[in-house]
């Protein structure tokens, strides 16, 4: 692993494999965790039972608590330390403009501006992908009881999201990968593919479609 990829972010909508991903990377190449604290949102398991009297109160705990583990991050030597995240600061304004209203979105967007100019940038962002339905299998699977509510048409929301949002990102190097096909926690080989993918990784936008071993 090069320098040049001392804070690496992964990314993606719920349930396709982000902090699963992140921890191996770590593991893999020495890096230190950066995980997004989600249970502690008191507003989440409300918010995926009622979208309209929850999203303001649920967006705007998970921007300060994401901003506060930023500023943290400023304070470390990425010259000396790697850092793997599960999360990109900009998640959040994803996720605002699905479940705010006009106002609330006015409102929410004067204090994201003043909170993301203070945040230092990955050098890899990867993003990674997989259809509505078989999120919404992977959700099933892992049993959460916070995300016990969430529907198969939030999730198409969410998906659309992220392709509308990542298709205009440049602000750093980004892979894209298509999880559908592969399972890079239960298969080594599919988990080191990824990797050489990872570590080749140059400037601009890349596109990672295996076909893996399911």
């Amino acid at each position: 692993m090069t320098t040049e990829k001392r804070y690496i972010a992964v990314e993606g909508p719920i349930g396709v494999g982000k902090t699963s991903l992140t921890k191996m990377l770590a593991s893999a190449l020495g890096g230190d965790l950066l995980l997004e604290q989600t249970g502690d949102n008191p507003f989440l398991e409300k918010f995926y039972q009622d979208r309209r009297g929850y999203a303001f109160q649920t967006q705007l705990f998970f921007l300060t608590t994401r901003y506060q583990q930023q500023k943290d991050l400023n304070q470390l030597d990425l010259f000396q330390r790697m850092i793997v995240s599960d999360y990109l600061f900009d998640r959040d304004r994803i996720f605002a403009h699905i479940n705010l209203d006009k106002d609330e979105l006015r409102l929410y967007d004067n204090i994201y501006a003043l909170l993301e100019a203070r945040i230092t940038r990955p050098d890899l962002v990867i993003l990674l992908q997989a259809r509505p339905e078989i999120l919404k299998e992977r959700i099933r699977a892992r049993g959460k009881r916070s995300e016990r509510d969430i529907s198969l048409e939030y999730l198409e929301e969410v998906v659309e999201a992220y392709r509308d949002y990542f298709f205009y990102y440049t602000d750093s190097p980004l892979l894209v990968v298509d999880t559908t096909e592969i399972d890079f926690v239960q298969s080594k080989e599919d988990f080191e593919d990824l990797l050489r993918e990872i570590k080749g990784t140059r400037k601009g936008t890349w596109y990672y479609m295996p076909l893996g071993s399911r």
